[in-house]
């Protein structure tokens, strides 16, 4: 038994270099891990884009109209000349609406910016294209479905202020809580139900814009090629605005339509859109929209 301790030392050195082997490979793969565990987790850098709205669209007359948005009211009521002002005939109007928005993360988005129009009423020419209002706000997701049966909670809020030097410069909070619930996994189709309510201030004791409600319900279909159709259709009620001791613009409770087509990425980021809208005011008014964003940071 004269080798028997060689034989045992060789044996243990053995084991020593294979546990040191192991070891490394252990040690390497974990520092190739910590560098995709790194790559991963490293923070994204949120979307930033100028969300350019092109609007075109058409009121009746003695009419004004809120809808989903604010500017074709406050464009009328800064566009009128005087308060002696008590009639308003039918008119078209296009306007820019040029917010800055920032997708903070998958739950939050901010923006601001300003908006400019141009308009024609009755037989007089188009007026001068000028800046009449700026606009601030956020959209959030307060809850988020994530493939639970709650739906997503959005709520959507806004300050629009003109700055038009005419004499009914306004202020309007315009605010959305929207429901979502999706039928899929990829949420690719859904249901849709939400409520608006809009105010409108003007800096004058001697008018007054009532409040503005909407409910609606509605839904989406998303189809494998990211084209994205949104419908949405409810019921206005607008309290109607006074001037002075009368009522240029009477209250009505009448049905509102909303289409959207949207364009979307791989990543749900909006590239082009288009929305149709039809308001009874009581008689139909008329919007068309189109979205064209400019992304600076695209993720």
């Amino acid at each position: 038994m004269p080798f028997a301790p060689a034989r045992s030392a060789r044996a243990v050195a053995l084991a020593v270099l294979v546990s040191l082997c192991l070891s490394t490979l252990a040690l390497g793969k974990d520092k190739d891990d910590d560098e995709e565990d790194a790559a991963t987790t490293k923070p994204a850098l949120p979307n930033l884009y100028l969300d350019i709205r092109t609007i075109y669209s058409t009121l009746p007359a003695g009419s004004l109209s809120i809808g989903f948005s604010a500017p074709p009211l406050l464009s009328r009521l800064a566009n009128l000349s005087s308060l002696r002002t008590l009639t308003s005939p039918s008119s078209q109007s296009l306007s820019i609406d040029l917010p800055l928005t920032v997708d903070v993360n998958d739950r939050l988005s901010v923006y601001g910016g300003v908006s400019g129009a141009t308009s024609q009423a009755g037989a007089d020419p188009w007026t001068a294209f000028s800046i009449y209002a700026f606009t601030v706000g956020f959209q959030a997701d307060i809850y988020q479905q994530n493939g639970g049966t709650f739906p997503t909670i959005t709520v959507q809020s806004n300050a629009t202020r003109s700055i038009s030097d005419a004499p009914l410069a306004t202020t309007a909070y315009n605010t959305i809580l929207e429901a979502d619930y999706a039928l899929d996994a990829d949420e690719t189709r859904g249901l849709l139900a939400g409520m608006q309510y809009a105010r409108v201030f003007v800096d004058t004791p001697l008018a007054r814009v009532n409040p503005d409600i909407m409910g609606y319900v509605g839904g989406y279909y998303q189809w494998d090629n990211n084209w994205k159709l949104t419908g949405r259709f409810g019921v206005q009620s607008f309290g109607g605005a006074q001037l002075l001791n009368l009522t240029p613009f009477p209250a009505f409770t009448q049905p509102i339509v909303r289409f959207d087509l949207d364009r979307m990425d791989n990543d749900d980021n909006r590239l082009f859109g288009i929305t149709a809208q039809i308001a009874w005011t009581p008689k139909p008014s008329y919007q068309l929209t189109l979205r064209t964003p400019l992304y600076a940071i695209k993720n």
